[in-house]
């Protein structure tokens, strides 16, 4: 390796990001770990460490394929989680307790000793975002990680192994996040926006992602065949992938008009790449420039910045409009029914709390108070 690729002072290289970079980071986190229990076994046992068994050791290190975990470990049980509900998760869950494993690993490595699930105290979560935050991952990332190990923890516990879970206390600051969404006004900008024609069908998906409220896997994939008719109303049934739960959805009559256009069809199937990249210059089309601030990779860490509206768009969108433009209009249990979300808290963390139509329905509101008691304005 370069020298200019390599970090002198975290003894690491530069971008474990990279495929190559980030298999020698593995190997050096494992070595670290491995050769530092190979001493301290040594030293009990009052014998010496010679370079020739310590190069054995550590060729031997180096030429495991698969990682091996002590039993009473907490990756040893987070691994057999993961294994044991690969089949009963979602693609994109699976995909996002693997990278709790991996975070863990890794903190393992920086603190150079192992995790049993029969000693984790509360020192762990101390422990944990102090590395988080040198390592510059987000609050979301740190305190999700710390929650899957209580997971895991509650998990061992169900296997006869006592552990300190409920010593781990999670207490996160309340975090004032800007949820970007779209108002109807916005959206109807959209709607009579002309694009060019490689964008329509984009176009027609960002809209039916704003009156159906569903995530993109599940939109995406919406078809003739999920159609049903019930008193005269056309609804969609189908049953999402994440949450495997069903869902039957009066179609709003933007979205019919939609299908008129396509011979009773829906538009066809796109990219998840090819979307997003799609609705930001549709977006960008419809002049939605004002300035937000969110969240955007810069390397291979997020930063909070502040971006015309359109570079901030993505395909969550949709289910993040549907669920702020239509709350306190239509009774949530209702939206909830369409979205999927099991709890009013889930569903209440996609409302954007600073809704300018919401606003501004409140104002008439007390205007109109105000009126009815004759106590009209000069």
């Amino acid at each position: 390796m370069n020298e200019n690729e390599w970090d002198f002072q975290l003894e690491r290289p530069k971008n474990i990001y990279l495929k190559k970079q980030k298999l020698l980071n593995e190997k050096i986190n494992l070595l670290k770990l491995e050769i530092k229990e190979y001493i301290e076994k040594k030293s009990t046992q009052v014998k010496s460490v010679s370079q020739r068994s310590l190069s054995k050791k550590i060729r031997e290190i180096c030429a495991r394929r698969e990682d091996q975990f002590p039993e009473n470990s907490l990756l040893y049980y987070m691994q057999a989680y993961i294994k044991s509900k690969e089949n009963l998760i979602c693609k994109s869950t699976f995909k996002r307790y693997n990278v709790f494993f991996k975070l863990l690993v890794r903190f393992e490595a920086h603190m150079t000793e192992r995790m049993m699930v029969d000693t984790l105290s509360s020192d762990f979560t101390k422990d944990f975002i102090q590395f988080g935050k040198k390592e510059k991952y987000s609050d979301n990332t740190i305190y999700r990680t710390i929650h899957f190990v209580k997971t895991i923890l509650n998990f061992a516990e169900r296997k006869g192994i006592r552990t300190s879970v409920r010593e781990i206390v999670v207490k996160r600051k309340k975090q004032n996040k800007e949820m970007i969404t779209l108002t109807e006004k916005e959206i109807l900008m959209i709607k009579s926006t002309t694009v060019p024609s490689v964008l329509e069908i984009a176009k027609d998906w960002l809209i039916i992602s704003c009156y159906t409220g569903q995530r993109f896997s599940d939109f995406i994939n919406f078809s003739s065949e999920q159609l049903v008719e019930i008193e005269k109303k056309i609804c969609i049934k189908f049953t999402q992938q994440k949450t495997r739960k069903s869902v039957m959805l009066p179609l709003h009559p933007i979205v019919l008009n939609i299908l008129n256009k396509y011979d009773d069809q829906f538009p066809r199937r796109m990219d998840i790449n090819e979307y997003n990249n799609a609705i930001k210059e549709i977006a960008k089309l419809s002049n939605l420039d004002e300035l937000v601030n969110t969240r955007k990779r810069c390397g291979f860490r997020a930063n909070d910045i502040e971006v015309e509206k359109w570079k901030a768009i993505s395909s969550h969108i949709g289910r993040r409009s549907f669920a702020t433009n239509f709350y306190g209009k239509i009774p949530t249990p209702l939206l909830m029914e369409a979205t999927g979300h099991s709890t009013e808290q889930m569903f209440l963390k996609y409302i954007n709390p600073v809704n300018t139509d919401r606003i501004l329905s409140l104002g008439k509101y007390f205007d109109q108070a105000h009126a009815d008691r004759g106590l009209i304005p000069n």
